[in-house]
């Protein structure tokens, strides 16, 4: 059991989105880590693309705090876990400070983590279009709630060296001191499309740029020594940090399915000569102990939205984590046992994913012998049977297609039927950011049912698979990782 966390912490926020915080935050941890700091880099809210400029800024994993998916009172045991071991911790916000959770008050917003967190919040202003009203702006910010600590402001795109005297001279009467005036600099841009920016994996050269020349960019901006002695200001959190062994202790494991009486037998698993991974070519074959069957995890630009936690959780309850990348490799890794594939971009590599044939035989020989197979968004698209035209795995008789409408927002939901992941009734709250259709929505088994904000059943259970659009985080419900390995030894 670890003791109570006091690294120091700042919370990166901004009055909207669009004011510069992702620049910020992520060119601050990495001027930071150049100047020999161990920066631990979190981000508020369910987002997978950020962390990933955050690890590339720091060379450490990013990871997410949602008081929504993992309930307010883990954010300070998942934050001390991330930091274990760091001399500074940057968390970056999510949309505008106060904003959270539609109709949840101050839940899941930057506001509540910053509180839970005992952190000093830094606020970004898009100065672009204001001079004196930056000081109503700002002292609106600070003085909205007593309980939030607005230590300092970071002014971005700013004009001249007139614009910056101006708001200067107006941020005085706030209270609130200017730790960094920040110019309008297109080459610190990064691309975005349907769903954000383009995750690190698809462009690494030019992000290895992009986050060099953020980092440039705050060095020569602000005050990196005020920035620190900011951090060194929270105050130490209580509690213990964060433990995947000790979460799967503490949660008791969820019983695996129990056919109803008269129902039909599940199918058996595949005979020793029917559909097996191959064994990649040069590598060597190994022998993988029945207790500790190999779970492979999918990766790769198509495939990169993952919690770490999901893989330590699966590590930790007996499982050999082996991560695979659906574009290149032909064959899941030797001696797979189960599978798990989460959110990403398919939809941009679909012809690619079409065209490995190999790989496509070896999920659908997987997933049709009974192996569990955990796949959330991208994952549930790549076992269609066809998107936008171009075939899929087939593992599920449905379509899937790009579409104009986004679907965004949490989720409440529960386990409508008994599956390799979730008992029927186990309540889960997750996340829904996808621009394309399947249909159908659901099978004759769907996989959850939808409370809020509207009641209506998602996605599909057969065999061992569950499937859904529905990002979930598991450090929430650490039994689902146990559960998942317990099938996988089993099937």
């Amino acid at each position: 059991m670890t003791s109570s966390s006091s690294v120091p912490r700042l919370v990166v926020a901004a009055p909207s989105s669009g004011s510069g915080k992702t620049t910020v935050a992520t060119g601050l941890m990495a001027a930071l880590t150049a100047r020999g700091l161990a920066v631990s880099p979190h981000k508020v809210g369910p987002d997978y693309i950020d962390p990933g400029y955050h690890a590339l800024a720091t060379g450490r994993v990013g990871r997410n705090l949602d008081a929504y998916l993992c309930g307010p009172e883990l954010i300070g045991p998942l934050f001390a876990h991330g930091a274990r071991g760091c001399g500074i911790a940057v968390v970056e916000g999510v949309m505008g400070l106060y904003d959270g959770a539609a109709g949840e008050g101050e839940l899941a917003s930057t506001a509540q983590v910053a509180k839970l967190l005992r952190a000093p919040v830094v606020l970004v202003v898009d100065a672009s279009s204001q001079s004196r009203s930056v000081a109503a702006l700002v002292h609106g910010f600070a003085s909205w709630d007593p309980e939030v600590r607005v230590g300092g402001v970071i002014l971005n795109k700013v004009a001249s060296d007139r614009h910056e005297a101006l708001l200067r001279e107006a941020l005085e009467s706030a209270g609130v001191p200017v730790l960094g005036v920040l110019r309008r600099a297109p080459q610190v841009d990064t691309p975005s499309r349907h769903l954000g920016l383009v995750p690190v994996a698809e462009r690494r050269d030019a992000a290895v740029e992009a986050v060099a020349a953020m980092a440039a960019q705050v060095a020569a901006g602000c005050d990196l020594e005020a920035l620190v002695a900011l951090a060194r200001g929270a105050g130490s959190l209580p509690g213990a940090a964060w433990d995947a062994g000790e979460a799967l202790v503490s949660s008791p494991p969820p019983p695996l399915p129990v056919p109803s009486p008269g129902a039909a037998p599940p199918d058996p698993p595949p005979a020793p000569n029917g559909p097996r991974p191959r064994t990649p070519p040069g590598s060597s074959s190994r022998e993988v102990p029945p207790d500790r069957p190999v779970v492979a995890l999918a990766g790769g630009a198509a495939f990169t939205f993952s919690y770490a936690e999901h893989s330590e959780l699966l590590a930790a309850a007996g499982a050999e984590v082996v991560t695979f990348d659906p574009l290149r490799d032909e064959e899941l890794p030797e001696g797979t046992r189960g599978l798990v594939i989460g959110g990403g971009f398919p939809e941009v590599y679909a012809a690619e994913l079409s065209a490995n044939e190999p790989l496509r035989k070896a999920v659908a020989g997987l997933a049709l012998g009974g192996a569990p197979v955990a796949a959330e968004c991208a994952g549930l698209l790549y076992l269609c049977r066809e998107l936008d035209g171009l075939p899929m795995c087939g593992v599920l008789d449905a379509s899937a297609r790009m579409s104009e409408r986004l679907t965004l927002g949490y989720r409440d939901a529960v386990a409508v039927a008994d599956s390799a992941l979730a008992a029927a009734g186990t309540r889960m709250r997750g996340h829904e950011f996808h621009r394309t259709v399947v249909e159908p929505g659901a099978g004759a088994a769907p996989a959850w049912g939808m409370r809020a904000p509207e009641r209506r059943v998602e996605g599909f259970v057969q065999r061992g698979v569950h499937a859904s659009y529905l990002h979930t985080h598991w450090a929430s419900e650490p039994g689902v990782a146990r559960r998942f390995v317990e099938r996988c030894r089993t099937s």
